[in-house]
């Protein structure tokens, strides 16, 4: 018999219990409502039955704190270029074929490497040591994460600080309630507006996706809406007019809507990054339709990323990845030109603060170098301050310019941090960064924006950039059983 995961070792008193007969319990978190047996989990495999109890497995434990920016979650209005902390647990509610974190979301495949302990004060503390003002909640998918969240959420808000919630939604409608005082802003992936694309690709159902996106949207909160298109399966023109109409009729013409390009991964690896020109024809699409503000994702050399003025179409917020410029907002958020709102909220008025220049003594510096590759723009910088102070640490694109100097970053003694580093502009061709002695630092290349990358470029490199490391060992999905699949839902769709 195979023992339970080191995480599975402690527990923490479940939200949403229902007690059951024979000590079993429903949890009413996940729109499955798992029934559980004593000394059993649920779907997620994540919650479980202890002691004819509801229990959660994962509290104050995820990933590494990671410092990024606010488009890596699909929000373009709310705060452009502004700095988050992004959380990520452990387990999903859904069983995606194409999930670009299956290392961190199925429970079964989790490393106990990856995981750290905090609480929600350490949550709150390292946010507001590095001056960031939003909590992301994030990569797997927080719904399974929900006491946590909660917890440290209410203390964020309580040290003034917000929180974002980037999720499939799989979730029941008590437990959206019980986010909706604590999350300020909410962006939804919705995966297709076929049912038999939730049913033979995720494991999950449509409907309470659904019900969940009027639930945020009858509240008055934030909201965006991102659409993963997979190549061949959900890129065609009709996916795109059918998820634009019920967004239209449902929350408005203009909530953000982005169109993500997919790249291969988890199970669905025998195919190729979303072709752009389909990414750009669902844009055309959603645009002639009504909608006002639509964007693609994970695509970084395009105009589709900007925001232009719905009035005189001027530029007012650049974009390249996840590098953003405001050009042509004033600071409570109108159109420079001409006056016109295009629903965009700055945080405090005012745009992200850019760091100066620095000139350290680069002698004194260990070098890595690292070269942008194909779609891939970004990286996970992981530093380590193994020094008993204090300490810079530095990086800054390529080419370097001696008279642009370096980028610094302190680290406290002993303190471990993860952050992103994006190409800035189509010149860029690379990073650099400067570690000062006591300083590790570890490369992690990032396919999607929102894939938490497990192995460092140190460890192992991917063949080319369409599928990350590691490569699920499992059984894959061919292209034939995708065609198959493809008229499965299409014949599904038909069917009165």
């Amino acid at each position: 018999m195979s023992q339970p995961p080191i995480w599975r070792d402690t527990g923490h008193p479940a939200r949403l219990e229902k007690i059951l007969p024979q000590g079993e319990v429903e949890c009413g978190l996940s729109p499955r409502r798992c029934r559980i047996a004593p000394g059993k989990t649920g779907f997620c495999g994540v919650r479980g039955n202890v002691g004819g109890r509801l229990v959660t497995f994962t509290y104050g434990k995820g990933v590494h704190l990671t410092g990024e920016v606010i488009e890596t979650e699909a929000v373009y209005h709310y705060a452009p270029g502004a700095r988050i902390l992004s959380l990520g647990n452990i387990g999903c509610n859904l069983t995606c074929s194409y999930c670009q974190n299956w290392k961190t979301s199925q429970a079964r495949q989790v490393d106990a490497a990856d995981l750290h302990a905090f609480t929600p004060e350490q949550v709150v503390d390292r946010a507001l040591a590095h001056g960031i003002p939003i909590l992301s909640w994030t990569y797997n998918d927080p719904v399974v994460w929900h006491e946590f969240v909660l917890d440290a959420a209410r203390l964020a808000r309580q040290a003034g600080l917000l929180n974002l919630f980037k999720s499939a939604f799989y979730i029941t409608p008590e437990a959206v309630e019980e986010l909706l005082p604590v999350i300020d802003i909410f962006s939804i992936s919705l995966k297709s507006i076929r049912p038999a694309y939730y049913r033979r690709l995720t494991g999950g159902t449509l409907e309470p996706v659904l019900e969940g996106i009027r639930q945020v949207q009858r509240a008055g909160h934030h909201l965006e809406i991102s659409n993963l298109m997979l190549t061949d399966i959900s890129d065609d023109a009709d996916s795109a007019r059918e998820l634009t109409a019920w967004v239209l009729e449902t929350v408005g013409p203009d909530v953000p809507l982005h169109f993500v390009r997919f790249h291969p991964e988890f199970r669905l690896t025998d195919t190729v990054r979303t072709p752009i020109d389909r990414l750009r024809r669902a844009r055309e699409i959603a645009l002639e339709m009504g909608m006002r503000y639509v964007y693609l994702g994970n695509v970084s050399d395009t105009d589709a990323t900007s925001t232009w003025c719905r009035g005189c179409g001027a530029l007012l917020v650049r974009r390249f990845g996840l590098t953003t410029r405001i050009e042509g907002l004033t600071v409570d958020g109108h159109c420079v030109r001409c006056g016109a709102s295009p629903a965009i909220r700055l945080l405090g008025g005012t745009p992200a603060a850019t760091s100066e220049p620095e000139f350290p003594a680069e002698q004194t510096l260990e070098r890595q170098t690292y070269h942008w590759r194909g779609a891939i723009a970004s990286l996970h910088v992981q530093v380590r301050n193994a020094n008993p102070a204090p300490i810079r640490f530095y990086h800054r694109p390529l080419p370097a310019r001696p008279e642009a100097g370096w980028r610094g970053l302190t680290l406290a003694a002993g303190e471990s941090w993860r952050f992103t580093l994006s190409r800035e502009g189509a010149e860029e061709t690379g990073c650099e960064i400067g570690c000062p002695p006591g300083v590790d630092c570890r490369l992690h290349e990032v396919f999607d924006r929102a894939h938490f990358p497990t192995i460092p470029i140190q460890q192992a490199v991917a063949a080319d950039d369409k599928t990350a490391l590691p490569l699920f060992a499992g059984r894959h999905l061919s292209p034939e059983r995708l065609a198959r699949l493809r008229q499965e839902i299409e014949r599904d769709e038909e069917s009165p």
